[in-house]
């Protein structure tokens, strides 16, 4: 066993020890009886059902967890990815189809091995809380056209970044970082556009009382808009949400009707006044900076590791390639990535802060509060977390900071 397979391992060991401890505080949050705190956010009927759905879901969590846990620790420790990898190379030569073969056949078994558990996710624990909608066919349809578009987007995307770093030498990565920046900003503005219509339907607001309030905020604002879209997100689930999305004249807001249906008009308008905030303080610019900052830190440590023949032989391969680096560096990057994803978690909670307080100084901080816990107890969120999940986890502060918050501004 090399020191690069150790080290490997150590680390997958380590990080599925430390995510079971971080899930084991917060099942230990949780009590049949109604903290103090969320009194008169949450009866005791609606926490009694939030504190059964949070235990089904940590407890699937748990063992889905386990099971992916033991499947990669076992093919790592078989040399199976490399295995993978001498038998493909006995009937393909070519390394960008070697590439694509390694990751398709590796992709296929990933999605029949993950299938029951997206499968029981959804129609037993979602449907068991009234959450689901989605029937199987739907069910069906969404896994073939991700699979599509995996394959088409996903295909292209990995062939061109291979040939680069087969063919350019130590500055591939420059190039890489070229290409995944580009794809990056066409999706950030055609995203909506592209992909979510296949598989959803987005029409235009009609004119009426919501649309003339959500036009009178954004003149009110500053904030030029012309697009404003409802989604039919109920034909899957009954969780309420909205997003904005694109620049210039390609920002789109999309509401799920959901949402239209779970909050009246001066709610909505607080939760969209909270996203046109995250524009005017220019989050949605400086997220995107620091992605494509981080894309770059990732694609140029990654170009040292593509030809070392020890991190290939950890594996259990012979011959150093581009797909046996991307598979020993997405696990060695992965204490790298846990420090980063704290400071990004602590950056996006502060914007999400300043995003409230935008709308805050509207006069929307009563309605977005009002707003923010009906959608919290129709989705029986945990609004009792554990401070250290919080802290490396959550995007978003807890609806209870939320509320202190909103309040001291007001």
């Amino acid at each position: 066993m090399s020191l690069y397979l150790i080290i490997i391992l150590l680390i997958v060991v380590l990080d599925f020890i430390w995510t079971q401890y971080l899930a084991y505080r917060n099942r230990k949050r949780m009590s049949p009886e109604i903290p103090s705190q969320l009194e008169g956010i949450y009866d005791k009927e609606d926490y009694a059902k939030q504190q059964e759905y949070q235990k089904a879901n940590s407890r699937f969590g748990l063992y889905s967890s386990l099971f992916s846990f033991v499947v990669l620790v076992t093919v790592l420790a078989l040399g199976l990815f490399g295995w993978l990898d001498d038998f493909l190379r006995q009937y393909i030569q070519n390394e960008i189809l070697l590439t694509l073969s390694f990751f398709g056949i590796i992709y296929v078994i990933n999605e029949i091995i993950s299938l029951p558990f997206e499968y029981y996710g959804t129609f037993v624990i979602e449907e068991k809380f009234g959450f689901n909608k989605a029937t199987k066919k739907t069910f069906w349809l969404d896994q073939l056209k991700g699979l599509l578009i995996a394959v088409i987007i996903g295909g292209i995307l990995l062939a061109l970044i291979t040939w680069l770093y087969n063919t350019l030498g130590e500055y591939a990565w420059l190039w890489a970082w070229g290409v995944v920046t580009a794809f990056s900003l066409f999706m950030t503005l055609f995203y909506s556009n592209v992909i979510v219509p296949l598989f959803n339907k987005q029409t235009p607001l009609e004119e009426g009382e919501l649309r003339s309030a959500i036009e009178e905020f954004a003149g009110k604002a500053g904030f030029a808009l012309n697009n404003i879209y409802v989604m039919d997100a109920s034909k899957r689930s009954t969780k309420a949400n909205a997003y904005f999305t694109g620049f210039g004249a390609k920002k789109r807001i999309v509401l799920f009707d959901t949402l239209i249906n779970d909050l009246d008009t001066e709610e909505i308008v607080a939760v969209l006044a909270h996203e046109i905030g995250h524009y005017k303080k220019k989050h949605t610019l400086q997220s995107m900076f620091i992605s494509i900052i981080y894309t770059g830190i990732i694609l140029f440590l990654l170009s040292l590791m593509l030809g070392n023949r020890d991190i290939a032989e950890a594996l259990g391969g012979s011959i150093p390639s581009f797909h046996l680096g991307l598979i020993a560096f997405s696990v060695l990057f992965t204490p790298i990535s846990l420090v980063i994803g704290i400071f990004t978690s602590i950056f996006s909670r502060k914007n999400e802060y300043q995003a409230d307080a935008y709308a805050a100084s509207f006069g929307l901080g009563d309605a977005l509060i009002s707003g923010l816990k009906k959608l919290s107890v129709k989705s029986l969120s945990n609004l009792n977390p554990d401070p250290l999940y919080v802290f490396f986890y959550y995007s978003h502060p807890t609806l209870l900071q939320r509320m202190e918050a909103l309040n001291k501004n007001k």
